[in-house]
């Protein structure tokens, strides 16, 4: 087997970031098919701010009946992708140019699961959906909110367009003195499905991205018995670091030997973070619950970039623009670009840094199989 390309922490890798969707959906295909790779498309039937197409793209490199699988996933929360898609782009055209798979593994790359959100610069869906709420399993309903949610709304999601001026901060530590951090943590994040504007909504019934995943994960998958699954995301944790969530017990073997791949410093079991919350209709226990078969481990990675209160604060302001303000309000622009912003900050170091450590994630992942 060709090793991987050597890299090293200290290259540039800014420049694997594409400026909009459509620039990072050609270069990943472009990058696939140059690798040699198995390459799919599947529309979501919506267009981009150019009219052009929207589609979660499939790339597969290896055998397709191997027994190892390696899936790296960007995108899912829209706007997020921009970083996610940088990681797999400079994965096909710098660290697998020479790379020839075993005969056992596989690499499925999944770009764009939430590619209106990419395109449109939101966290959300076409319908306004959060689709890490979204992969409920079979048996459970599309329908419910955490107790405190009703409460919170008339804060979180304004009936009226946003204003630069206005002072959240102060509003938020406010609320945080009423009803106490743990209750927020425990109330926002977890998800809701009765509140069909407001923030992290699950919907009413399986997204588009669930049904394109429903109808052909088995496929993708094949044989696989091990599985390791990463799925890139931003917007929590420490500027230019990254953690990996798991909802494995602490004690479990399966943490023990995560850890022992992937470090102690990064692996997270649920019931060990500070802020922890339990949400529904996660995309990874679905995975998992689509292949019993598979032993399968789902990594969220989380790489770090502003504070919390700023991630909320972008969330909330991106939100009130998009259903509250007229066509052709100037909010509508400045929300979307500081929402990029908070998600994908545009400070070379940081670009730099995060994605060097994605693809020693990734390499690690393939090393670990």
């Amino acid at each position: 087997m060709s090793s991987l390309s050597p890299f090293s922490l200290d290259m540039s890798y800014s420049n694997a970031f594409s400026p909009d969707y459509k620039t990072a959906r050609n270069r990943f295909r472009a990058a696939a098919l140059a690798l040699g790779c198995g390459l799919e498309a599947y529309s979501i039937e919506e267009t981009g701010p150019d009219g052009e197409e929207l589609t979660i793209d499939v790339a597969i490199l290896g055998n397709p009946k191997a027994q190892k699988v390696v899936v790296v996933s960007s995108g899912l929360h829209g706007v997020e992708g921009f970083f996610g898609s940088a990681v797999q782009c400079a994965l096909m055209e710098e660290r697998l140019k020479n790379w020839k798979p075993p005969g056992d593994l596989a690499l499925l790359l999944l770009h764009a699961l939430n590619p209106y959100g990419f395109a449109w610069l939101r966290r959300w869906n076409e319908d306004n959906v959060d689709l890490n709420r979204n992969f409920l399993l079979p048996g459970e309903e599309y329908r419910g909110s955490p107790q405190m949610y009703g409460d919170l709304n008339a804060f979180f999601n304004p009936t009226s367009p946003p204003s630069r001026f206005e002072p959240f901060l102060l509003k938020a530590i406010a609320l945080i003195f009423r009803y106490g951090i743990n209750s927020l943590t425990k109330t926002l994040p977890v998800g809701q499905y009765d509140f069909p504007q407001g923030l992290f909504f699950g919907g009413h019934a399986p997204a588009k991205t669930y049904r394109i995943l429903d109808a052909n994960l088995s496929r993708w998958m094949g044989e696989a018995k091990d599985v390791i699954h990463i799925d890139l995301h931003t917007g929590l944790g420490q500027k230019a670091t990254y953690k990996l969530f798991i909802e494995d017990p602490p004690e479990s073997k399966s943490t023990q030997w995560l850890t022992e791949k992937f470090g102690a410093n990064y692996i997270e079991p649920y019931q060990t973070r500070k802020v922890a919350y339990k949400f529904r209709g996660g995309l990874g226990n679905w995975c998992q619950a689509k292949l019993p078969q598979s032993n399968y481990k789902y990594l969220t990675a989380e790489f770090g970039t502003y504070s919390v209160i700023q991630v909320v604060e972008a969330l909330r302001a991106e939100n009130r623009a998009h259903f509250f303000a007229p066509a052709n309000h100037p909010c509508r622009e400045w929300t979307s670009q500081r929402l990029k912003e908070v998600f994908v900050p545009g400070d070379k170091v940081w670009r730099d840094t995060v994605v060097a450590q994605g693809l020693d994630l990734v390499e690690r992942a393939i090393a670990s199989l």
